[in-house]
């Protein structure tokens, strides 16, 4: 595996030409042959207007994606499974996506709604996996560069969390580390573009604040890309679980000395507010691990949205109260 990752300070208003550096960097013209189908997957995790800025890959970074593709090949589908709260339909629109492949004439899938096969893990059992994913010649995952409060990182390999086609996905969490490495294995990456234009500290991969990066990063070695991202951003890769277990599978590499750096990485490295696992999200994952919990509680918008009032009001009040002048 080529574990060569670059970088590029970019234009949030004209990525194209970092994309285009980025891609040729990664020598994506020998990865996508001529009508080669191409599966891409943007991090589009929520469908809210006030979270898309933060939480979102950036519609500039997937337009410019695709233009470029384009030249070597028009069978080119962009694709997002269900949300939790939201079909995968709403998402597209809401982020522009629609409005983009008809331009370009490129092709929109909603994964939950696809053909799916069995896999063959035990813990998959009932949450087939999405054939246009499964049978692309090219898989391009573009996330975004975020801190997250269960998986410390979300990045190339948490993307594509999002491929599992069914909405209640959270019930996997129990196996969460372990799984996100598995299907990184079912279709792995073929090449990977991370979006840290306005990456996302605090507490990810929805709920934090930005990071203001106006950075990309690319590489053929998901692992590799998600080891430098953390390091830019002052993490250590091997707090990230799934990333250590996706490095010890073979899928890539975190080990700094064998990582090529394309890229000014020093100049741009910061520090960024970690996301943190408080009692409120530990709960939750606490709940989902029963069925019966997870389909009343946490997918039942009637309990979830007052719950989560009254997390929000409590996480103020103690955040009030670890305060110097409210002690005072």
């Amino acid at each position: 595996m080529n574990s060569r990752v670059a970088l590029r300070r970019a234009e949030r208003d004209n990525p194209l030409p970092a994309v285009r550096e980025l891609l040729e960097s990664c020598g994506w013209r020998d990865l996508v042959k001529s009508q080669a189908r191409v599966v891409i997957k943007p991090n589009l995790c929520t469908e809210r207007a006030e979270q898309i800025h933060t939480a979102n890959t950036s519609l500039g970074v997937l337009r410019a994606v695709c233009e470029v593709l384009r030249e070597r090949t028009s069978q080119i589908t962009i694709v997002e499974s269900d949300g939790a709260r939201y079909p995968a339909e709403a998402a597209f629109e809401n982020n522009g996506v629609y409005r983009l492949a008809q331009e370009l004439n490129v092709q929109v899938r909603n994964l939950s709604k696809d053909d799916l096969v069995e896999m063959p893990d035990p813990r998959l059992k009932g949450f087939g996996m999405a054939r246009t994913w499964l049978d692309a010649d090219v898989f391009v995952t573009l996330p975004v560069l975020k801190t997250h409060a269960t998986t410390v990182f979300t990045g190339s390999l948490k993307n594509q969390w999002g491929c599992i086609p069914r909405y209640d996905r959270i019930l996997l969490h129990k196996y969460l580390h372990e799984l996100i490495a598995l299907i990184n294995s079912l279709r792995p990456v073929t090449l990977a573009l991370m979006d840290g234009l306005v990456g996302m500290q605090g507490r990810g991969p929805i709920n934090g604040y930005p990071i203001n990066l106006n950075v990309l990063l690319a590489s053929r070695d998901p692992v590799a890309l998600d080891a430098t991202a953390m390091r830019l951003i002052g993490l250590e890769p091997t707090a990230s679980r799934h990333l250590v277990h996706a490095h010890e599978l073979g899928l890539g590499t975190l080990n700094r000395a064998a990582i090529q750096i394309d890229g000014p990485l020093e100049e741009l490295q910061t520090r960024v507010e970690p996301a943190v696992e408080d009692w409120a999200i530990k709960l939750m994952n606490h709940v989902a691990r029963s069925q019966l919990l997870t389909r009343y509680l946490l997918l039942n918008d009637g309990v979830f949205y007052p719950v989560r009032r009254v997390v929000g009001a409590v996480r103020w009040v103690l955040g009030r109260r670890g305060q110097p002048d409210a002690a005072a």
